[in-house]
């Protein structure tokens, strides 16, 4: 499986289990000129940036030592985009999915914390 296959697997794996976990889908690939945010869900009114990782064996580093400060600096430009786009811009958090081989899965929530 290619590497743009395995990231959208493992972001629809990261859709349906927030799905299961009560979380609404906003957006799923939202685009701006920094960068793409994979998932926006929002749960109880509060929204939350999902970057999904992806990783064809758990040998390499955690999917999210792979978020450093350069990302998740392109993640909060997105964002700003984002919530400049709403009418009314909600309060809202990063969280980062490593979906793992056989698809387990490891939900961070406020990652950047």
């Amino acid at each position: 499986m290619n590497t743009t296959l395995a990231g959208k697997r493992g972001e629809a794996l990261a859709a349906e289990y927030l799905r299961k976990k009560g979380y609404t889908l906003l957006e799923a690939g939202y685009r701006s000129r920094y960068g793409e945010i994979d998932l926006i869900v929002k749960k109880r009114g509060i929204v939350a940036m999902v970057e999904v990782k992806s990783r064809k064996s758990d040998r390499f580093a955690k999917a999210l030592e792979a978020v450093d400060a350069h990302k998740q600096q392109r993640l909060r430009l997105t964002a700003l985009q984002w919530l400049g786009e709403q009418e009314k811009p909600p309060q809202i958090r990063f969280d980062v999915i490593e979906v793992y081989p056989g698809g387990e899965i490891h939900h961070l929530e406020n990652a950047f914390e």
